[in-house]
């Protein structure tokens, strides 16, 4: 029986391990071109494939869907959800909209997210991150898409201070060649893309994976086309109230991942945090109190 917060994406990853080589080379197929490989006939989708009809019955089955039917319309709702422009989203909401106040419906929504974004991560998935992003011998670079570019300079900001050799890739796509020129093979690249993808990203993930680069996407249930290049996955939940898509959870493991970096690299990032404290003075960067505390 299939979940009904699970994407097929997620289902069909779920039971990978237990598929036969007929069905994983299926599955392999619908994943590639995910989700519009699967919206065919049954007899495109197997031709498309390689394998037989009878061996995609067999498989949406096995993934705990009732036929064929029942499987694309699961993918259907999948593809209008990775598409969905503010106005649909909007109109979507409001469609039944609680007498609740805004806040209390933002709130519930927003936790709900955090929790089933929280039961879905990996624990190891993100101690191996933090541990890419504590390495001082890899250089570490961030982009972001229209909207979370402002998230991709928010954890570099952080990082800057944490640690040396990190870049904020400008939002000026004519100038990616030039970072692609300077990443070396085992650098990181943090990309983060949530639904309404951007093709210039995976182009850029394209390049960068081919040459060698450790790619951390931060993306939403649905996944990015990203994700086929990148090491670590981290699908966040990102449904809100509104007609704009909520950034609250994947700030929230934006931050997490600061203190795992922080903490663990503590000495080195004190003496940096000193540093750049006597540089503030220095410019009189902020203004300060009468008890000489910062304002």
């Amino acid at each position: 029986m299939t979940s009904p917060s699970h994407t097929v994406l997620d289902v069909i990853r779920l039971h990978y391990d237990g598929l036969t080589p007929a069905e994983r080379k299926l599955a392999d197929s619908l994943l590639e071109h995910y989700p519009v490989s699967g919206l065919g006939s049954i007899t495109t989708v197997a031709d498309n494939a390689g394998v037989s009809t009878p061996t995609v019955a067999r498989m949406v089955q096995k993934l705990g869907y009732k036929g064929y039917p029942e499987f694309q319309h699961h993918l259907h709702q999948d593809l209008e959800a990775t598409i969905s422009n503010p106005i649909a989203k909007h109109d979507r909401w409001a469609a039944g909209v609680p007498t609740a106040h805004i806040l209390n419906r933002f709130a519930d929504a927003v936790t709900s997210n955090l929790r089933d974004t929280l039961s879905s991560i990996d624990v190891a998935t993100f101690d191996e991150a933090a541990k890419l992003l504590q390495d001082e011998k890899r250089g570490i670079y961030f982009v972001g898409g229209r909207i979370t570019g402002a998230l991709a300079e928010y954890f570099f900001t952080h990082m800057q201070v944490i640690r040396s050799k990190t870049s904020l890739i400008s939002t000026n796509r004519s100038s990616w060649p030039q970072y692609l020129l300077n990443m070396g093979d085992g650098d990181v690249l943090v990309i983060f893309d949530i639904r309404r993808y951007e093709q210039e990203l995976a182009t850029l993930a394209e390049a960068a994976a081919a040459s060698g680069v450790v790619i951390i996407l931060f993306t939403d249930v649905w996944a990015s086309p990203v994700a086929r290049h990148a090491r670590h996955v981290f699908k966040v939940r990102i449904e809100a109230p509104s007609a704009w898509d909520s950034s609250v959870v994947t700030l929230f493991t934006v931050e997490a991942l600061i203190e795992a970096v922080q903490s663990a690299t503590w000495e080195r990032t004190r003496e940096r945090m000193s540093a750049l404290e006597r540089l503030f003075e220095r410019s009189r960067l902020f203004r300060r109190t009468e008890t000489g505390k910062e304002g």
